[in-house]
């Protein structure tokens, strides 16, 4: 059964198992507050452009701390760093929940409390990719990665549902932030119990310096330099989210729901019938056929005017983007050495949170000049092209073999 469903052997390892728990519940209280927060400043603005600024507000702090944070990581024991990240997150949370018990409705006050959480999650966020290859054997880190990964989507699945029952209640808002600090303890409990990792890197300084050394191990090495690429050019290129709520209302009459809904469940779906992801060994080829099948699946749906159809094409392509993210963070945590892992990891925070903001942007730009079919569709139809010529010349990301990466790492 192992070879068709989830491969679960790292959850017999007592450190990893309390991880992934808290990670999975602590994503759901995660995603209650990203939706509380746009509805309760739209509540008090009724002003789109500021539920906008939310996420550029959210999204710088995740670009510097995640570079930062990442550095801080490798010159840093591992467990205090994410202890203490994590606490800065749970008293964010717990700041939205007073400002909206004592009904201060300052919209600056929830901006500046979002900026702290996305600063905090994106150091956490690091420190967590990067521990993961020290909880488990190398050979289980893809289906470590793989769990964490279904954990997650299973949360982002679940976590607003909860908040759209909960912002309907009266005093909704605080009873969101006050699900999403109690659910975050079992984070805080998992980042108390880890063990000791002690400084990967005992003679770096957190800093620019340290910073441009993951850089440039990154532009050095053509297999995580085209992981990152491809993971670009999948997100820019093939993100169809900020099309949907027009998608909804010219083709379908609604059904925006399923849309933001499918691809999710696609995610999940993959992530239970995962056994066979922990075995590939041609990791670079692996990843590039997962775009290829996330793009072919998103193109097909911009063609197409039958919601039920665009539902099961966006659950193909939520199960290819799940394949790939286990990939990409497979490669990363096998090929780096663990001396650099913090750092390349805030690499991997920043493109993974900046790619799909980057292509609602593309997405939306092209509608708006040249036609809904083509930024939808034509745009994903190109993302395979590149993708795939990419791949094939650079010789070394299309050979990768994990097991020589298990084996050996290279050298810095």
């Amino acid at each position: 059964m192992r070879r068709f469903f989830a491969d679960t052997r790292p959850l017999a390892i007592p450190a990893f198992r309390r991880t992934f728990a808290g990670q999975g519940t602590a994503v759901v209280g995660l995603m209650i507050t990203a939706v509380a927060v746009p509805v309760q400043l739209y509540d008090l603005t009724r002003s789109s452009f500021v539920v906008g600024l939310s996420g550029l507000v959210g999204l710088l702090p995740v670009v510097v701390f995640g570079l930062y944070g990442g550095a801080v990581a490798d010159a840093v024991d591992r467990r205090r760093l994410y202890l203490a990240s994590c606490s800065v997150s749970w008293a964010a949370t717990l700041g939205l929940l007073a400002q909206s018990l004592a009904d201060v409705r300052s919209p600056a006050l929830i901006l500046g409390l979002v900026a702290v959480q996305a600063g905090s999650f994106a150091v956490s966020s690091s420190v967590r990719g990067a521990i993961v290859p020290l909880l488990v054997p190398a050979d289980l880190v893809p289906a470590a990665t793989a769990l964490n990964y279904t954990v997650g989507t299973l949360g982002q699945v679940l976590g607003p549902l909860i908040a759209g029952v909960l912002i309907g209640l009266p005093g909704g808002f605080a009873y969101a932030y006050a699900a999403d600090a109690v659910l975050f303890t079992a984070a805080l409990y998992a980042a108390l119990r880890l063990p000791s990792f002690g400084v990967a890197d005992p003679v770096g300084r957190p800093g620019l310096r340290s910073v441009v050394e993951g850089l440039r191990f990154l532009g050095g090495n053509p297999v995580l330099l085209m992981s990152f690429a491809v993971d670009i050019a999948a997100m820019v290129l093939a993100t169809p989210e900020a099309l949907f709520p027009q998608a909804a209302a010219t083709r379908f009459d609604g059904g925006v729901g399923p849309l933001y809904s499918a691809i999710a469940a696609g995610a999940v779906l993959a992530g239970v019938l995962g056994g066979w992801i922990g075995r590939v060994r041609r990791q670079g080829v692996a990843l590039t056929v997962a775009v290829v099948v996330w793009s072919a699946a998103i193109a097909a749906a911009g063609f197409v005017h039958e919601l039920w159809v665009v539902v099961v094409l966006l659950v193909v392509a939520g199960a290819a983007d799940l394949v790939s993210a286990v990939f990409r963070q497979s490669i990363l945590q096998t090929f780096v050495p663990d001396r650099l892992r913090g750092r390349l990891q805030g690499v991997f925070t920043v493109v993974v949170t900046g790619g799909p903001r980057l292509g609602d942007l593309r997405a939306g730009v092209m509608a708006a000049t040249t036609t809904f079919t083509l930024a939808w569709s034509g745009a994903a139809l190109l993302c395979i092209a590149v993708v795939v010529v990419a791949a094939v010349c650079v010789r070394p990301f299309w050979h990768y073999d994990r097991r020589e990466a298990e084996v050996a790492q290279p050298a810095t």
